[in-house]
């Protein structure tokens, strides 16, 4: 008699990257804990406490501490991205949080896609409302990849990290790699 076991699996699994070389770099990234936490301004340094990572005060601003970011995605609410063996952890420090607050665990709903190189922000701009060689590194925002809904990281000017829902992933990534052709023939 065999068993059956459920395994995870990204929508991205087993995809190879994208690369240009010198250009652009378009891969899967790592996957990590994702957790989307609500709490007001009043909370947010105990909060960043438990998330061992300053909460940033403007919509859009990012910290960065050991492997954990915190963006500010709204007025009370904030993304949060860990490396994902401590996911519990943190879990764990928030029920220690006395302030009130929601962290939600949304770690299978997302997958990541790094975008890298010196045409990362031409290629990501074929799908984005935002002109993103103005948007400042170190910083992010939820926001739309053609119809799909993403939280983007600008990491540096010429890197960044989408984060998609499992059930849009594959579109995001066909965008993205169409957007490449573009940039090998440089139109």
């Amino acid at each position: 008699m065999t068993m059956d076991y459920l395994v995870e699996r990204s929508a991205l699994s087993g995809v190879p990257p994208i690369e240009i070389t010198g250009r652009l770099r378009i891969a899967p990234a790592a996957d990590c804990g994702r957790f989307s936490l609500r709490t007001s301004d009043a909370a947010r340094v105990e909060a960043g406490a438990a998330f061992s990572c300053p909460l940033p005060l403007r919509i859009g601003g990012l910290e960065q501490r050991e492997g954990r970011y915190a963006l500010c995605v709204g007025p009370d609410e904030w993304f949060l991205l860990a490396p994902i063996a401590e996911s519990e952890a943190i879990e764990e420090r928030f029920r220690a949080v006395q302030t009130p607050h929601s962290l939600v665990d949304v770690g299978n709903r997302e997958v990541g896609i790094d975008v890298s190189g010196p045409a990362a922000t031409l290629t990501l701009n074929s799908g984005s409302a935002l002109d993103l060689s103005i948007m400042a590194p170190g910083s992010g925002a939820r926001t739309i990849f053609d119809k799909s809904p993403i939280v983007l990281i600008k990491f540096s000017a010429d890197h960044y990290r989408l984060e998609v829902w499992q059930s849009f992933a594959t579109h995001a990534w066909n965008l993205l790699a169409a957007a490449s052709h573009e940039i090998v023939l440089d139109i």
